[in-house]
């Protein structure tokens, strides 16, 4: 077959449906409609909208509207990304040859696959999803847990709705495909050493596998969806996210370093007196600190500069592949010159003058960090086909430092969480009691109930159809269960975080609004 051939074989494989359509007349207008349409799609998703009143990292309640939450991150990352990928789209020479190799590049495409990307986060951001996946493994017996990228490709295959088919969006391969940021199963790699990798573990897999990957894009209800989609990318290796995937999930972490701090600049929360002093302490007692054992180190991890030497090393533990201490300093140098002694010099104060200092450091950084990509035919088992260069592969690292350090391990946030913490295992009690009670499970919300159903049948078609992928009991009523737990997770992960709470008020009888706190549910 010639190359022009193959190029044709995969363009068709890439606008590929599981449900055939025809298009109306109106969405045939652009060059790539398919792409256009499932783009739309998801715009125009209850899942999208819902995202609108979902945690990015820190409340808008409590911090003012101007903070990022899960919508607003997504148009920004679809910002990015379509940015990276017009650029590569583009390209004539080695590197446009090479993204077309393997698989292409569509801007659309990408749109499509940043706006999806965080569908499935759950209420209350990251906390959330680390909650509801111990619950769902410990209080309803699902071991695959909960994932929120497996949740956002459950929803666009299975949970979402439109006019075209019955359950899912029916989208392409290439946008399905285009989600995948960890193409396979959680328990692909329970207790398993791979010998065909030698070199390490894809990110995500996590080291501690006993109860498999730590980061998964697929449930095994929605296998089937996965293969499909992955077959239209005969280029991609096993347990490879496609060119437009990793162009999303670039776009993501450029999202999340950046926007972040500006979140957190404007809620007052990173103080230049405390970033400062790490990074500057860093920079001049590192070879004081290099010398120091790790047990010392995490003992004093609260002394500046200490909790970034840890970083360092374990950067080179585990990405030894393309970790550098000539780029990591000058990555830190950076980010304290840029932020420590640049943006966070003037407190923010709601003015013109404070919004340009914003403005300027986001698009200096983001323009820097679009123009560091670097394509790989044959990338490292922990990188992707299209990644960061080496420096600012570093910088990511460091910003991400600051975020982590400066924020998340706050004792005021912690506090926060753990609260939002309760809400959800107040949810996933409340809904597992009422569905087991045989006198008054008919009363439950109507679509709690269609979750369970669809989820129910899933796994007996599972059983029917590839009973080998099923992992313990698969009789009749263990089946029944599994799908209740995964009915009344899909449920819980598709609430507001004001839902969630409201909900939960009324579950518990504490709520005395009745109609406000049930409406929707």
């Amino acid at each position: 077959m010639s190359t022009a051939d193959a190029l044709q074989n995969t363009s068709e494989a890439r606008i590929r449906r599981r449900i055939p359509e025809q298009l109306d007349d109106i969405e045939r207008i652009e060059p790539q409609p398919d792409f256009r349409v499932d783009l739309e799609r998801i715009r125009f998703s209850p899942y999208f909208s819902r995202l609108s009143a979902v945690t990015q990292v820190i409340s808008q309640a409590g911090a003012g509207p101007v903070i990022h939450n899960r919508l607003t991150h997504s148009v920004k990352v679809t910002a990015v990304a379509r940015s990276i990928a017009v650029m590569l789209e583009q390209d004539r020479g080695d590197t446009g040859r090479l993204v077309r190799e393997l698989g292409g590049c569509d801007p659309v495409v990408v749109q499509a696959a940043a706006s999806a990307h965080d569908l499935g986060h759950p209420p209350f951001g990251h906390l959330g999803e680390q909650v509801l996946d111990r619950l769902a493994r410990e209080r309803l017996g699902l071991s695959e847990g909960f994932e929120g990228n497996a949740q956002t490709f459950r929803i666009l295959t299975e949970l979402d709705a439109c006019d075209a088919t019955e359950q899912g969006l029916n989208l392409t391969a290439a946008v399905r495909a285009g989600v995948l940021k960890y193409p396979w199963l959680r328990a692909e790699w329970q207790s398993r050493v791979r010998t065909d990798m030698p070199d390490g573990m894809p990110r995500g897999v996590g080291s501690q596998r006993n109860g498999g990957a730590d980061k998964f894009s697929v449930y095994t209800l929605d296998v089937d969806e996965l293969r499909d989609a992955q077959s239209a990318f005969p280029n991609i290796g096993g347990w490879r996210q496609t060119v437009e995937c990793s162009v999303m999930d670039i776009a993501d972490d450029i999202a999340y370093s950046i926007h972040d701090l500006d979140d957190f600049y404007r809620a007052g929360v990173l103080q230049q007196a405390s970033v400062s002093a790490e990074l500057r302490s860093w920079l001049r007692d590192q070879s004081h600190l290099s010398r120091l054992d790790e047990q010392s180190l995490e003992a004093s991890a609260r002394t500046p500069g200490h909790a970034l030497e840890l970083v360092r090393r374990r950067i080179h533990t585990r990405d030894a592949w393309i970790a550098s201490d000539d780029a990591f300093r000058a990555a830190v140098q950076r980010v304290s010159e840029d932020l420590g002694d640049g943006l966070l010099s003037v407190p923010f104060d709601g003015s013109m003058g404070a919004e340009r200092a914003i403005s300027s450091f986001t698009r200096s950084w983001i323009n820097r960090l679009q123009r560091s990509i670097v394509v790989d035919r044959t990338p490292h088992v922990r990188s992707a086909h299209v990644r960061l260069g080496q420096q600012a592969w570093h910088d990511v690292v460091v910003l991400k430092f600051v975020h982590t350090r400066f924020v998340l391990e706050r004792p005021d946030l912690a506090t926060y969480q753990r609260g939002q913490g309760r809400v959800l295992e107040t949810l996933v009690e409340g809904f597992r009691a009422w569905l087991s009670d045989e006198d008054d499970a008919a009363r439950a919300p109507r679509r709690l109930v269609e979750l369970v159903q669809v989820a129910t049948a899933g796994y007996f078609r599972l059983r029917s159809e590839t009973p080998e992928l099923l992992r313990g009991s698969t009789d009749d009523e263990s089946l029944i269960a599994r799908g209740r737990g995964r009915g009344i997770v899909d449920y819980i992960a598709s609430l507001t975080d004001s839902q969630a709470m409201s909900v939960a008020s009324l579950i518990s009888g504490t709520s005395e609004h009745l109609w406000e706190g049930g409406t929707g549910i």
